[in-house]
C-alpha cells in the first residue's frame, strides 16, 4: 500500500500531531515508511490542490488531507471549511481513489487539541484507518 499525506502548516502544533498519529497508524498497519509520501501546504485551503497533485500520481493508493480550521470572528471559517470539504470530495471522485478528509473544524483551540491526541483521540489516526479501509475495499471490488 502506498499512501500520500498532505498536511497544512497553519495551526502546525495541531496538524503535526495529526500527522504523527496518521503516520504511526500507517506504519503499525504494515505500510512501509518508503511508501508514505508526506507533503506540506501553507494552509487548509491549499489541501485540495495538494491532494489532487498526490492523487494524480499512480503510485498513491490513497491520499489523506490533514488540517485544522478554528472558528474566528468572521465568516472565513465557513468558507474555508466548505471549500475544503467539497474540494477533497471532488478530488477523490475525479481520480477514483480514496481521498480522506482529516481536517478538524473546531470552535476553539482546546477542541482541536482534544481531537489531535487529547481526550477525544487523534483524528489523524482515524483518517489513516479510513484511507487503508477504503483502499482495501477498492482493491477487493
Amino acid at each position: 500500500m502506498k499512501v500520500g499525506v498532505v498536511v497544512a502548516e497553519w495551526n502546525t502544533s495541531i496538524t503535526s500531531s495529526l500527522l504523527n498519529g496518521a503516520v504511526k497508524f500507517l506504519k503499525d498497519s504494515g505500510v512501509k515508511p518508503d511508501n508514505i509520501f508526506v507533503h506540506h501546504v501553507p494552509g487548509s485551503f491549499e489541501l485540495t490542490l495538494g491532494a489532487q497533485w498526490l492523487a494524480e500520481q499512480k503510485k498513491c493508493d490513497a491520499v489523506i488531507a490533514l488540517g485544522c480550521v478554528i472558528q474566528g470572528e468572521t465568516k472565513h471559517f465557513d468558507f474555508i471549511c466548505a471549500a475544503v470539504a467539497n474540494g477533497i470530495t471532488q478530488v477523490g471522485l475525479k481520480y477514483n481513489k480514496p481521498v480522506v478528509f482529516g481536517v478538524l473544524t473546531t470552535n476553539t483551540l482546546q477542541q482541536a487539541k482534544d481531537r489531535s491526541g487529547g481526550k477525544h483521540g487523534n483524528k489523524g489516526t482515524e483518517a489513516a484507518a479510513t484511507a487503508l479501509k477504503m483502499a482495501l475495499l477498492q482493491k477487493s471490488i
